[in-house]
């Protein structure tokens, strides 16, 4: 089944609910600072589990305390859908402050 790429509508209206998280070019990107190299780590993890729950992966890039994400869906031609934006929101609940660590 075909992904759909979201409007430029779309895509403001569900960046609204997504703080942090902007689109650059044609990917949604976030990065997170955490307290530790082991939280970051940990981190990584936890969007791994996400990501193959959603059998949807994105470029995940770990520093020492830093987690950085940048998400397109490649079978839409590189665009952002839906399913980019619910990673997003999943990746979210799992940030510091949100009660998932």
């Amino acid at each position: 089944m075909p992904v759909e790429p979201l409007s430029q509508k779309e895509l403001e209206d569900r960046l609204a609910g997504l703080p942090g998280w902007s689109l650059d070019g044609d990917r949604l990107t976030r990065s997170y600072r955490l307290g530790s190299h082991f939280a970051a780590t940990a981190m990584v993890v936890h969007i791994a589990r996400v990501q193959e729950e959603l059998d949807h992966h994105s470029d995940l890039t770990l520093g020492y305390n830093t987690v950085s994400l940048s998400v397109h869906t490649h079978s839409a031609g590189g665009a952002v859908t839906a399913k980019d934006v619910e990673l997003a929101r999943r990746v979210e609940d799992l940030a510091p402050g949100h009660g998932a660590h």
